[in-house]
């Protein structure tokens, strides 16, 4: 089967974004998110240091935007969000995006699988178990969902933040 060229540009960017280091794409989406009139997605490569880059651009966003009170479970939710991603998702890269409105915050993260999550309701399990995630995010939130896009879906999460006169 030969490939179709029209592809090979995003190959070659899938490529190139792979290649580069949580570091590098932490300077190179640094303030990329917190933009509140054109807010940005921005793909990360589907691997473990994602879940800490993630958390460390959305806590860049929150505190632009004065937002400290929701520092501890932004990060927390986001890390959940990115995690369930990672894990049950196949494709290659991972979107986030970060959206500022007036009275709430948005934090959503889409991957290539068309499989809404669902949370499961079961006995309590030791701190460590997996698979509480979505409990989590379902207790801390003010309001969670899901998104079937395109190409994947988009698991979002929004706090209710309190506007300053």
């Amino acid at each position: 089967m030969v490939a179709d060229a029209s592809w090979a540009p995003f190959q070659d960017a899938l490529a190139a974004l792979e290649r580069l280091s949580s570091e590098e794409l932490e300077q190179l989406y640094a303030g990329k998110l917190c933009d509140r009139e054109a807010p940005h997605e921005v793909r990360l490569p589907s691997r473990p240091a994602t879940g800490p880059l993630a958390r460390r651009l959305v806590l860049a966003a929150l505190e632009n935007w004065d937002l400290h009170q929701h520092l501890e479970v932004g990060e927390l939710l986001t890390s959940e969000l990115v995690a369930n991603a990672l894990r049950h998702a196949a494709g290659r890269t991972i979107g986030l995006h970060v959206v500022r409105k007036p009275g709430w915050v948005r934090v959503e993260v889409r991957d290539s699988s068309r499989a809404l999550p669902c949370m499961i309701v079961a006995e309590p399990l030791p701190a460590n178990e997996r698979g509480r995630g979505l409990q989590v995010v379902d207790d801390l939130a003010d309001r969670w969902g899901a998104d079937l896009l395109p190409r994947g879906k988009g698991v979002w999460f929004e706090l209710k933040v309190r506007e300053r006169a």
